[in-house]
């Protein structure tokens, strides 16, 4: 009887976090306080977390664009999300998208509870993952896309793409609760889905002008280790977070979270050493995101020690894509969105049902047919994502035109050219 009460406890969890529709409805002062946290530690990964580490590894003509571009996600995604992207998301809807039973918050009050927790704060912390879930795109086609294109983009991708990609994993659809996809924190539905739309993104816009001829090193190395240690930090609330609670399997993902990141960081520097000869500080910011990334899908699932594996070999697999996928073919994903958002995503995604601890599987599935499942959601988020994403892209530049810079405004820089201002005096 205790084990069978040790394999149940964890999946009543797994239900809670899983979807809107929640077990239980009494408030608790610690789970909102936890989950109010949580929800302002996930907005600091965009501002100024992503801003700093993107900022940091543009060109100097081109940082205040990256923090711009991370601004306006959090601004027109914060808006977004309370009209209608939340409805989406996690109304009722079908096996696809939600509805519009929510719109505008319709029907949410003070008053309404989700689980032990207000309403209000479930909405607003995911709504902290739309608002960083499009920004993580940028830096695959920064330096070239004009800000006009990059807001609509956003706007349509985040309705499009994003909203119906959460009701399938969260919101009752049938990734999450027809298929029984694993996705505690968003491999899918945040890593995967802006990975392969930013390479899609890249593809579309074409290389920067002078890339593979001219050297284009980052302008501030600093500002990326700062803001990849801001991400590091913030990543608790976004894993632990998704948990909805203070309890044990918030532990579990703290604590698989940071382990996860730890292993590959190390890895990273070994792989550096023995390619290069030296591990760099780059290396280093770029590999705790990676590590960060591949243990989010997994971070509730799979124990510390399995979040070892889950990190190492996800950093072994992002540094081959950095180091050798993106020379092999030459496309210019500026700042290795592909390599560690999409790559690692899709690794974390299969490492949840590789690595899945016996606790964390649903009752009758076995370990073999939970790693089917998880690569029947993989194969489904990379056709989906990147294919919808022509699709907004290609209207889009029948709608405006050219969604690039002209070619003296990428010379002159967006800063100037977009935004008519300069981060640093006599530039």
């Amino acid at each position: 009887m205790p084990s069978l009460i040790f394999r149940i406890l964890p999946l009543l969890a797994l239900a809670l976090s899983a979807s809107p529709a929640f077990a239980e409805d009494e408030l608790s002062a610690g789970d909102t306080a936890w989950m109010l946290t949580s929800t302002a530690l996930v907005l600091m990964m965009t501002l100024p977390g992503l801003a700093l580490f993107y900022g940091g590894l543009v060109r100097s003509k081109n940082v205040l664009s990256i923090f711009m571009q991370c601004m306006i996600s959090a601004a027109m995604a914060g808006v977004v999300w309370i009209v209608v992207g939340y409805s989406l998301a996690f109304g009722e809807g079908n096996a696809l998208v939600g509805d519009f039973s929510m719109f505008l918050l319709d029907g949410i009050t003070p008053e309404s509870v989700s689980g032990t927790i207000p309403t209000y704060v479930f909405v607003m912390f995911q709504g902290m993952f739309a608002i960083i879930t499009p920004a993580l795109m940028l830096g695959a086609f920064a330096e070239r896309m004009k800000f006009s294109a990059y807001l609509l983009f956003i706007t349509i991708w985040l309705i499009v793409v994003y909203c119906p990609l959460a009701h399938m994993v969260w919101g009752g659809g049938f990734i999450g609760a027809k298929l029984g996809a694993l996705d505690f924190a968003g491999g899918l539905v945040v890593h995967m889905s802006s990975g392969y739309s930013a390479l899609v993104a890249a593809l579309v816009l074409g290389p920067r002008r002078g890339y593979g001829k001219e050297p284009m090193p980052p302008h501030n190395l600093p500002f990326a280790v700062i803001g990849a240690a801001m991400l590091w930090v913030g990543w608790f609330g976004f894993n632990a977070g998704s948990q909805l609670a203070a309890d044990g399997t918030a532990g579990l993902a703290f604590i698989t979270t940071n382990t996860a990141a730890a292993a590959a960081v190390l890895v990273w520097a070994l792989l550096e050493q023995l390619h290069h000869g030296k591990p760099t500080v780059l290396g280093a910011a770029t590999a705790a995101v990676a590590g960060l990334v591949v243990i989010t899908p997994a971070c509730a699932f799979v124990t510390p020690v399995g979040a070892l594996g889950v990190g190492g070999v996800g950093a072994a697999i992002c540094y081959a894509a950095v180091a050798f996928l993106k020379p092999r073919f030459g496309y210019d994903d500026s700042l290795d969105v592909f390599g560690v958002h999409g790559v690692g995503g899709t690794w974390g995604a299969l490492a949840t049902g590789i690595f899945i601890a016996d606790f964390a599987l649903p009752e009758g599935v076995t370990w073999l047919g939970q790693l089917w499942i998880q690569t029947q959601s993989i194969v489904f988020v990379a056709l989906f994502a990147p294919i919808a994403t022509v699709a907004i892209l290609y209207g889009l530049k029948a709608l405006l035109g050219d969604l690039r810079v002209d070619e003296d405004a990428e010379y002159e820089g967006l800063d100037l050219a977009e935004h008519s201002e300069t981060a640093y005096a006599g530039d």
